[in-house]
């Protein structure tokens, strides 16, 4: 079955790659890859896989002719970012499957890793989903359960889910192709949707809580990352650890300077009082 199925996966970022890598590890033919530019084109390239780097599915014609003549059984996709088209996904016989990384139908949308964190839930998860003309609305063939750990940031988080879930579909693969497994509808009443993050989402409001703060920085980072100002100055707020029920900062970067620990910055600020940040 490995030999005679032919996968196009669709990923972008560096934590999608667990899925690229476990199909290919898991030798089954991969033929080619719309990534955006960054890791997963990378590794598709080192492998001498075929890559594709559209800006838009939609209004690249020759992209799509390119795709049919791939003769794709399947379609794999993790956290590609892009809106998949009707005609894209009447292709492939087994249509498209996607690694999710929540428990739909909770997190629909581009960002479920980055709201659970924000949200301090404490369970989140992968589901392998079959993929409709909807976000993130296609029947489930499983899902499994994620921890999440108080320390941990975004892209770490993000990566171990989707080790999760890679582990996960090269489990089910075989019995969706010979459909020994049926998928179940999702509950829509239950659905909750996500949103893109931007700048001013990361700005630190430090009247909030200090585990909303703390959640907050490790939600957001690296992008869009998390912010505050002083002396008329913006500070990116990279990493922080909560001790004691208070946000202890660690590591800075001041606009238009390199990142520095915070001690380094304290040293050379010695009448700074974190009251002063914005």
């Amino acid at each position: 079955m490995k030999d005679n199925l032919n996968i196009v996966f669709f990923g972008t970022p560096d934590f999608a790659m667990p899925v690229l890598k476990a199909l290919i590890d898991s030798e089954y033919k991969v033929s080619g890859v719309f990534a955006g530019h960054g890791p997963v084109e990378l590794e598709a390239s080192k492998r001498n896989i075929k890559v594709f780097t559209p800006t838009s599915l939609k209004k690249d014609e020759q992209v799509f002719e390119e795709f049919k003549k791939l003769k794709p059984d399947l379609c794999v996709v993790a956290a590609y970012g892009k809106i998949l088209p009707t005609l894209y996904l009447d292709v492939p016989k087994y249509g498209f499957i996607n690694v999710h990384p929540s428990l739909l139908p909770k997190y629909r949308g581009p960002s479920p890793v980055q709201t659970a964190i924000l949200n301090g839930d404490t369970e989140t998860g992968a589901s392998i989903m079959v993929v409709d003309k909807e976000v993130d609305h296609g029947p489930i063939l499983a899902s499994v359960k994620y921890t999440v750990p108080d320390t941990k940031y975004h892209t770490e988080i993000a990566t171990d889910i989707f080790k999760l879930g890679a582990e996960l579909l090269i489990e089910i693969l075989p019995k969706y192709i010979s459909r020994e497994i049926e998928s179940e509808p999702q509950d829509h009443s239950q659905a909750t949707f996500t949103k893109m993050f931007t700048r001013e989402d990361g700005r630190i409001n430090w009247d909030s809580p200090a585990q909303e703060i703390y959640n907050r920085i490790r939600a957001l980072n690296p992008e869009p990352g998390t912010w505050t100002t002083w002396n008329n100055k913006i500070i990116n707020i990279k990493k922080t650890e909560l001790r004691d029920g208070k946000i202890h900062i660690q590591t800075i970067q001041i606009e238009g300077k390199k990142e520095m620990s915070f001690e380094e910055f304290l040293r050379g600020q010695p009448s700074f009082d974190i009251s002063q940040l914005k």
